[in-house]
Formats: C-alpha cells, structure tokens, sequence
C-alpha cells in the first residue's frame, strides 16, 4: 500500500530506473556513437554522481508512491565500483519487489554471484547480434559476442533471470532477427526485439531505419511459429508471445509504430540527480540539489507529487501525428 495517493490518470509510478554512471565500455551505433563519444570526451566527475546514501534516500521516498521495480542503468552499471552493495541496500527497503540491472553483460562473469546474493532479481542484457561480424559493427569496440555470452552463462548460472534486448536497426542488424530468435529459443532466455528509436539526438533515426513489430513478428512466426500472450501487468512495454510447443517467450517493444505512452509508469533517474517522467525528455527536475540542500524529506515529496501529477508526456504519439520533434536527452545520460 503507498503513503501517498497521487492524481494519476491511469499511470501509476510503479517501476524507477536509476542511472548510476554515464560511461560505457561499449560505443553502440545507436546509444553512443564514437565519432561523439570517443576518448576525449568528458563524462560526469565522480563528486557528481549520486552517492549510494542519496540513491538510498530516494527509492525509499519513491516506494512511498508505490514504485515497486528498481532498475540500475547506465552507460554500464556494473563499472560503478561495489554496485552489490547497492543492491543489497536496496534489496532492504519495504515494498520493493524485483531489482534488476541493464548491462552489455562482459562484467558478470566477476560479478554475477555476487549481485545475485545481494539480492539481484534479473538482468536486461544488451545483444544486438549474435554473429561476430555483424555485433563488432554494433558496439563499436569491435568486440565479439563471445564475452557477452559468458556473463548470460554465468548469469544464468547464478539464478538470475535474464532478458535480452536486441535493438533492431534497417541497414545495421536486420539480418540477425532470426538468428537470435533460434539461439534464446533454445537457452530458454527471454528475447525482446526493441524498434529502433529516436532516443538522443545523435544517432542518425529516421523512419525508413525501423523495422516494425509487425515485420519482426511476422518474420518469425514463419518459421518459428507463435502464440500471442497477455501482458504481465498494467503497463508492461513489450507485446509478448511464446514459440508454439515451447516456453520459451519473446517480446516487441514498438514504442515508434504502436505508442504506449497513455499506460507508462516509468520515471528516470540520471546518475546526477535529475529526474525525467519520458525517456525522450528534453529537461529534468534537479533532485539533488534537494538533497544536497539540505531538504527535509517533506520537500522533495511535495515536489515529486507536482512533478508526476502535472506530467503531460507523450513524445511518441506526438511524433506518430507528426508534430515537430525537440531537442532530446542523450540515451547515456538517462539510462534505458
């Protein structure tokens, strides 16, 4: 039950992503492109950076509102030194109920145990190929999938439960859809195909770069025949199925072609503090300067219940009905 009932017009605040550092070992095409983000480029000092007694505060102010689902994010989460201790902090407070971390995944070999015994749920694991030629153009390293697929395995071998975001862009990735869909139909790992989105303002979207859900499904389905399933709870992104005769499941995200902006109950968190209500904001609520302040915790709830309650966000209907589009928050600045 939460402390404070809030004006919500059908979108409740249930599920807090919290970036907790802007760097990544990757330079993915559509995320952080290298001819932006290369090895001049200054990212967030650490006196910046929200301490884990600051994040502490607020997930236990935001589980107040009845956020339920904490997901850490980056850049890269796991390259914030002793993340397990977070988790565990965060595994701790009332009513929080699933934990889970957004990763490219070459990290959990060292760390998977141990987040899981601090009280790690799952992780969302970002794999947009599983052949080498093709995934060596996505991340922009030029790594293979091989140290990916050893933190899946050692995730797995952990007890976490795992996902698999596959972001899928015309001209970069297309051809790996069904090569992706056989291998987690067999490891059993749920696979979620992402459309490709106009996150940020440097990765080069437009239209004719997206492959829709329908296309992906119905490239499936002929081979890999599906089953249409219910959503798990209200506002759950991802339009999910499951290969007929298997368990194994597989989910869409479409946030360009079949919005859902009217059922979000995500809020962001950016790894200095400033809280966004949509991932395509162009402006955040300084948060810690509340907390560096000095304010009492009255005061930052009172300016989340206005933050949340006058919310008007809904970027990817406005874009489907072509009205013009505004300057954006990076991607690896806000988190997924």
């Amino acid at each position: 039950m939460t402390d404070y009932v809030l004006d919500q017009h059908e979108r409740p605040m249930k599920d807090l992503r919290i970036s907790v550092i802007d760097k990544c070992n990757f330079r993915c095409t559509y995320c952080m492109p290298a001819e932006i983000f290369g090895d001049d480029y200054k990212f967030l000092p650490k006196d910046e950076l929200l301490s884990f007694d600051e994040i502490i505060r607020l997930v236990q102010i935001f589980s107040k509102f009845g956020v339920e689902k904490i997901r850490l994010t980056g850049g890269e989460p796991l390259m914030r030194k002793d993340l397990h201790e977070l988790v565990a902090r965060l595994h701790e407070i009332d009513g929080i109920k699933d934990i889970a971390v957004t990763t490219n995944a070459v990290f959990l070999v060292k760390q998977a145990k141990k987040l899981k015994e601090a009280g790690l749920n799952r992780v969302n694991v970002s794999l947009d190929a599983i052949e080498d030629e093709v995934f060596q153009q996505t991340n922009g390293r030029g790594i293979k999938t091989s140290p990916v697929l050893k933190g899946i395995e050692a995730a797995r071998d952990a007890g976490l439960e795992i996902k698999i975001n596959m972001v899928v862009k015309k001209g970069m990735n297309e051809s790996q859809i069904l090569p992706m869909a056989r291998y987690f139909k067999e490891t059993g790992d749920t696979l979620r195909f992402i459309e490709f989105m106009d996150v940020g303002n440097h990765n080069g979207w437009n239209m004719g770069s997206v492959i829709s859900k329908k296309e992906i499904i119905e490239e499936i389905n002929q081979e890999l025949p599906l089953v249409p399933l219910d959503a798990n709870y209200f506002g759950e992104v991802a339009s999910r199925y499951r290969y007929e005769g298997s368990e194994a499941e597989i989910g869409v995200i479409s946030s360009v072609t079949d919005a859902f902006c009217s059922s979000c109950t995500r809020v962001r968190l950016s790894a200095d503090g400033k809280l966004f209500t949509c991932l395509f904001a162009s402006e955040g609520h300084d948060i810690r300067e509340l907390l560096r302040g000095g304010e009492p915790d009255e005061a930052i709830i009172s300016n989340l219940i206005k933050i949340w309650t006058r919310r008007d966000d809904q970027y990817s209907i406005d874009r489907a009905n072509g009205k013009p589009t505004k300057k954006k928050i990076e991607m690896s600045y806000i988190g997924g």
